[in-house]
């Protein structure tokens, strides 16, 4: 089935031995955009400035919206060996790709295993390295709307945030976040949203890297960001104020004109 918009549909991928639902829309050079722990966003407001000169792939991982789970996959690392194997079978070349929380964890796995199949890599507060100091907070001890919540800084000032996650939310909707929920936690539970080994493994010559995270972020703590930053060489850290876990949504505008600027560069 295919959902479309003026600048952006929804269609299935057949690729890598399975079906994945996958959201297209731009016109430009290829830029695979890979989710976080919640399930696909859907057409979001920075995909819309972004794809004036990209052309977004921004597929569902699988276990994730209307992509079936692939009992194989046990890790983040087994799921960034999936994603791989998919651009590989592609043939797309180099490409840019731009990860959110648990799809940045991910997004910097697959770098650390193949960089040469990557042009430039940013990451929004991605998950995976514990930081020295607090904590990684724990989605899965609480409801959904809290965990959900806990992301934002002011959520009721943030006006995407009601597009996407409005108090009346559908049960289909809401049985999408609770099955992404379930895979987030089957594959990132032990050790718990990190994996002792990534810092050590980004060590290798990774393709330019923009990591962006904010200051208030209440999931993943900014200690976890500087850590990246010293571990990918060359790489800059963005940190935006009075902003949450997700730049992305919290801060659309000068996401967008961040990361357009450093793709651009390339």
């Amino acid at each position: 089935m295919t959902t479309t918009s003026q600048t952006w549909r929804t269609d299935e991928l057949n690729v890598a031995g399975t079906t994945l639902e996958v959201v297209k829309g731009g016109t430009g050079a290829p830029l695979l955009v890979l989710h976080d722990e919640m399930g696909n966003p859907g057409w979001l407001d920075c995909f819309e400035s972004l794809a004036t000169h990209r052309s977004l792939l921004v597929p569902s991982h699988p276990g994730f919206g209307r992509s079936p789970r692939l009992p194989w996959i046990m890790s983040v690392r087994d799921l960034a060996g999936f994603y791989l194997a998919a651009l590989e079978e592609l043939e797309t070349g180099p490409l840019d790709v731009v990860g959110f929380s648990f799809g940045g964890w991910v997004a910097a796995a697959m770098a650390s295993m193949c960089p040469h199949q990557f042009r430039r890599l940013v990451l929004a507060a991605p998950m995976g390295i514990s930081p020295r100091t607090g904590e990684i907070f724990d989605l899965f001890v609480v409801a959904t709307d809290e965990a959900i919540a806990a992301g934002y800084r002011d959520p009721d000032n943030t006006p995407e945030y009601g597009r996407l996650f409005p108090a009346e939310s559908t049960p289909a909707q809401r049985e999408l976040w609770e099955v992404a929920r379930e895979e987030s936690c089957r594959l990132s539970w032990k050790p718990y949203m990190h994996d002792p080994s990534l810092p050590h493994l980004l060590r290798r010559k990774l393709p330019p890297t923009l990591i962006i995270w904010g200051r208030q972020d209440a999931i993943v703590p900014v200690d976890s960001g500087e850590i990246y930053r010293d571990s990918i060489r060359g790489s800059r850290l963005e940190v935006l104020d009075d902003c949450g876990h997700h730049p992305e949504i919290e801060r659309s505008d000068e996401f967008s004109r961040l990361v357009g600027e450093f793709l651009r560069a390339g």
